[in-house]
């Protein structure tokens, strides 16, 4: 091999040492270089009406004698079940739960008040009633007048109804999709006018889904998810948070 033919050699062998030098610098400056992201956060959130109600309710009847406790408990289902059918409550949508039947005792102390003994006072026999129904306005008129079961000799006690809404599911995938735009739409914003662009998504996280009631100042958000069941008109709300890679 000649001189010349050495020298030629040494010459690529050196250019090519170099460019292989640049090429790792370039690639370990861009693998330290910081990626640049954008995180937002979208939010969607919709009013809508329960279309499900659902109403607990209970009365009891008490006797010395548990069968006799347990013959005027059934009277009162029989007048209690053709009461709600005669407000227009389909009978499957009356469910009569567990009877529950409890003895009943008072205490008592002796003259010098040294020792106390239970004194049997009867049993108490409780019904509790169910009414789950999608006519919403009938329930609650039914229930703002069940006082009328008194003049039937029935005492009820009850709290007020909760309310449901069963298109739920279908609900949270539209609002998903909404809070999703939403958060797309202000990355985009902040990027153009930032002179830049974006360049694919990196992470997306989805925030809890809460269920409120409308401009309600008593009722916070929960880490869990709020779900309002106590009022008929509800609020609810779901955040998206998305980073996107900026070129």
């Amino acid at each position: 091999m000649s001189d010349k033919t050495r020298i030629i050699i040494s010459v690529i062998v050196g250019v090519c040492f170099v460019l292989g030098s640049i090429a790792i610098g370039v690639a370990f400056y861009q693998a330290k270089a910081p990626t640049k992201t954008v995180s937002v956060i979208g939010l969607a959130e919709r009013d809508f009406t329960s279309d499900l109600i659902v109403w607990d309710f209970n009365y009891s009847t008490k006797d010395m004698d548990q069968k006799t406790a347990y013959e005027q408990i059934k009277k009162m289902n029989q007048t209690v079940k053709e009461y709600l059918i005669g407000k227009g409550i389909p009978e499957n949508e009356i469910h009569f739960k567990a009877i529950q039947c409890n003895p009943n005792y008072r205490y008592e102390y002796d003259r010098n008040s040294e020792r106390s003994f239970d004194v049997f006072e009867g049993y108490s026999i409780t019904q509790n009633v169910r009414i789950e129904s999608k006519n919403v306005e009938k329930v609650e008129k039914l229930y703002q007048n069940i006082a009328e079961l008194l003049d039937e000799g029935i005492n009820v006690n009850t709290y007020g109804p909760d309310y449901y809404y069963t298109k739920l599911a279908d609900l949270k995938i539209e609002m998903l999709a909404e809070a999703t735009q939403d958060a797309r739409n202000r990355a985009e914003t902040i990027t153009k006018n930032a002179g830049s662009k974006l360049a694919g998504l990196k992470v997306a996280n989805m925030g809890v889904f809460q269920i409120t009631a409308p401009n309600s100042s008593d009722e916070d958000y929960s880490w869990g998810g709020a779900f309002n069941t106590s009022s008929k008109n509800k609020r609810a709300s779901i955040n998206m948070r998305l980073t996107y890679y900026v070129k």
